[in-house]
This record gives structure tokens, sequence and C-alpha cells, in this order.
């Protein structure tokens, strides 16, 4: 390679440059200082402007963008102070604003924008007659323009580029002509990039949903009976509730529940082929409340029916003891329970809390309050608590079914489908502020029950889809 020399005009000394130079260039170009390309290179004032919301533009390094400056939001100043920052030097077009740090490195051309320079800013005029605008700004924004104004930028936590290093620094030069042909190219390919960028945006993004659409689609299929094939040896969910029903007596009888709890009802398929519900006291339609149709094996029931206790949490007094868990809303997530995320009840007040009030193995969790969680369930799985036990806060309510007949995860699938998650709010009480699922809401929610062995299927089925989906 030939070496490269540099001679100093006032001096007429002659030194190689070699080490400065970072590439080789075509016969053509020359090698030039940035000083020698533009006729200023401006340095902002040493004040922060306050912005007055209107009136001139004040370009910070926020503003400076790749080649092009951005002004949404950008502060603005009034002619008074317009005047005084720019008392060096007015901003004109075809000028350019380089950001000396917080980004170092950031250039942009003027357009036909009255600026004037924010602080931590360079101004620099071209000679427009051997330099384009424009190309200057590609040739300072290049990977290898970057790195070498980085290099040798200083400062400790906050790069920062010194005019000291900036004014000579080394611009390849090419022929005026072959510069707007360079410019011309660089802004159809970044066009180009710019639609790339887009839909590399939406593939992203689409590749990031993926997983939760077709969870969710799995889902939907599952709970309307579409998930696995129906097997007229699992019985029907009519025969289930029976089960169900005589569990309810029997603990009535051994005084473990409530006479109240044996007052359930039975929702059918009327000869109009509309939904209709059967209590102790009338039957009525409910045919707008049903969303959409079941296997004639499976049944359409309230949760409460399913269920030996319902119920909300307390509110407790947290300790720093760390002994019994607190399961809140930020506990319960649809990746699962985390026991990490949980504060702790001051252990003395453990013995107010009734024995269904602890939670029990497979007991669901259903965020009840407030906005964003709302509707967002979890499993409680013993084996995932280090501790002795564990109970819920006000803001979560605890569904417990009856686990000889209903598969916890079975229900867990359906609170999680579409059909319960996108009517969640419309459901809840309260303000803007503050949704809330009352008790009486939770438990009058219909689910589509399938036979025990079907839900057993449904389950395995949904784990082994999700699993491939990982």
């Amino acid at each position: 390679m030939s070496s490269y020399y540099e001679k100093l005009l006032a001096t007429g000394e002659v030194k190689c440059i070699d080490e400065e130079v970072p590439f080789e260039i075509p016969a053509s170009w020359s090698w030039a200082r940035l000083t020698h390309v533009t006729y200023l290179i401006e340095d902002c004032p040493h004040s922060t402007a306050k912005d007055e919301g209107k009136g001139y533009p004040l370009v910070r390094t926020p503003n400076i963008g790749f080649g092009f400056l951005q002004l949404n939001g950008v502060h603005r100043v009034s002619e008074k102070v317009y005047n005084q920052r720019n008392v060096r030097a007015v901003p004109q077009k075809d000028d350019l604003i380089f950001a000396r740090e917080a980004p170092a490195g950031n250039i942009a051309v003027i357009q036909n924008e009255k600026v004037c320079l924010g602080q931590r800013t360079v101004l620099l005029r071209p000679i427009t007659d051997c330099i384009l605008p424009q190309y200057l700004a590609y040739y300072v924004l290049a990977p290898s323009s970057q790195q070498n104004l980085v290099e040798k930028s200083s400062g400790t936590t906050v790069a920062h580029v010194n005019l000291s290093d900036f004014r000579p620094y080394l611009i390849a030069v090419p022929p005026i002509d072959e510069q707007k042909q360079i410019v011309n190219k660089l802004i159809e390919l970044l066009s180009l990039i710019d639609k790339y960028n887009c839909y590399g945006d939406k593939l992203a993004k689409l590749n990031n949903e993926i997983y939760t659409l077709l969870k969710k689609s799995i889902l939907q299929e599952a709970i309307q009976g579409k998930l696995v094939p129906q097997i007229i040896e699992d019985g029907t969910a009519y025969e289930l509730l029976e089960q169900i029903k005589a569990e309810k007596q029997n603990l009535v009888k051994e005084g473990k529940l409530k006479k109240s709890a044996l007052a359930s009802s039975v929702i059918f398929c009327g000869d109009d082929n509309k939904y209709c519900e059967k209590s102790c006291e009338d039957t009525i339609c409910i045919d707008d409340e049903i969303p959409f149709d079941i296997p004639v094996n499976w049944a359409w029931v309230r949760l409460d029916d399913i269920c030996s206790f319902i119920h909300r949490g307390k509110s407790p007094k947290y300790s720093l003891i760390k002994k019994y868990p607190v399961v809140a809303q930020k506990c319960n997530q649809w990746s699962g329970f985390s026991i990490e995320k949980a504060k702790f009840i001051e252990p003395q007040s453990i013995s107010s809390y009734k024995e269904e009030y602890i939670l029990q193995d497979e007991d669901l969790m259903w965020n009840s309050t407030g906005l964003g969680t709302l509707g967002r369930m979890a499993i409680y799985y013993k084996k995932l608590n280090p501790y002795e036990l564990a109970v819920a806060d006000s803001h979560v309510t605890v569904i417990r079914p009856y686990k000889q007949y209903v598969i916890s995860e079975y229900l867990y699938y359906y609170f999680a489908s579409n059909t319960v998650q996108s009517v969640i709010e419309d459901k809840s009480d309260g303000s803007t502020k503050q949704k809330e699922l009352s008790t009486k809401t939770v438990k009058s929610y219909l689910v589509p029950l399938p036979p025990m062995e079907e839900q057993m299927r449904i389950v395995e089925k949904v784990e082994e889809l999700t699993q491939l989906l990982k």
C-alpha cells in the first residue's frame, strides 16, 4: 500500500499520516480534513435553554436523527433566546448539526427549518462546491466514522467528542458528481432497508405472538369439545353432576357443608333448541348467556355447582417473617404460580383463618380486582410452596372444585380461553380505575363440563400441544 502524506501549508512541513487513514480510496478521491471542507465548525452555547412551548425549534441531541432532524415534540424558544443562542452563527439550510454526546456521533442536515442549537451540539457549514451536506452526513454516520469518533471521545460515563478531535477529522471526498450518485443510491437503499425493518418488526411481533395465538386457539377448540373425540363409555356430564350432588348431600349430613349448598340448578337444551335453566324456584331461558354449542354428553353448569369453596381471600397483616406466604395478584401468572413474588402474613394471625381459607393443593386462584391483571389465573400446587402453608389476599378469589369429579387444570384452561377472558371487564363492576369481579359473579360463571375421562384427555392433549409450540 502506498503511504499517505500531509503537507502543512503554513510551515511547509510534510508528514506521513498512514496511521490516521482508515481505508483505501479510489484514485479519483481525496482525503481532506473536516475543517478544510467546511466554512465553519461552531460549538453551541454551553447552557440549557428553557422550553417555552412555542417559538423557534431548539435542536437538542434527541432531535438529531440518522441524517435528518426529528422535530416532533421539540423544545421551543422565543425570538430573543433564538437570537442570543445564534449570535456566533445562524443555522441555515444545508448546514449540519452534530451531537457531541448523548449519544455522540449523530448528525442531521437542516432542510428549511429555522432552528437554534441546544446544548452538546455543533454546527457545520460545508463548502457545497466540494462536498454535499448529505454526503458529509452519511460519511460521519458510517460505522467506521462512528467507531473512530467514539474511540477519540473522552468522558468517564458519557462519550463526548472534543472539537479538537472533530475539526481535523479525515473525510474521504469523491468528485461532486460521484457524491450525488452515492447519496441517491444510499437514499434508495435506506428506503428499502426501512421497508425491510418494517416487515422485520411485523415478523418479530408475529413470532412473539404466535405462541399465545395458537395456544388460545387450542384452548378454544378444547372447551368446545373439538380437541379430543367423545367416547360413549365415558358417560355424560349429567351423570357426573348427580355424583357431585350425592357428594354434597353426604357433606351436609357430616356437617361439613351448609344445606344451602344443595340449592343447585340444571341447565338443559329444550325442544326449541334453546337453553333453559331450571332451579327450585323457576325455569328461565338463558340462551343469550350460552357462548357456544357443546357435545350432547357435556353439560353447561354454574361454577358454584361444581365447587366446594369459592371465596375471596382476606386482607392480611404483613410481616417480614417468612413463614406463611400470601398469594396476591402479582403471584398469579398465566405461566404459573410464583411463590417468589409473595409477601408473608404475620405468623400469629394465621390462627384467625378458618381451615377452608388455607390454600389446598390444586386450588385455582383468580385475580378479582385491578386493571391489566383482572381475570389472570394460576393453580396452587403445594409442591411448589417450600413453606408450611399459604393463604390468599383480598384481591384473589380461591376456587376449589370437587377434585374427584372436576379437574383443576381443565377449569384453568377454560378460564384462560378467549370465551372468558374477552368478557372479563364486561362482567366486572367498578370504575375505569378499579375493576372488580364479585364473588357472586364468579360463582355464577357458566362452565362447559365434559365427563371426567374426557376432561383428562383434554388436559393431556392441551399440555402435549403447548409443549410442541415451545
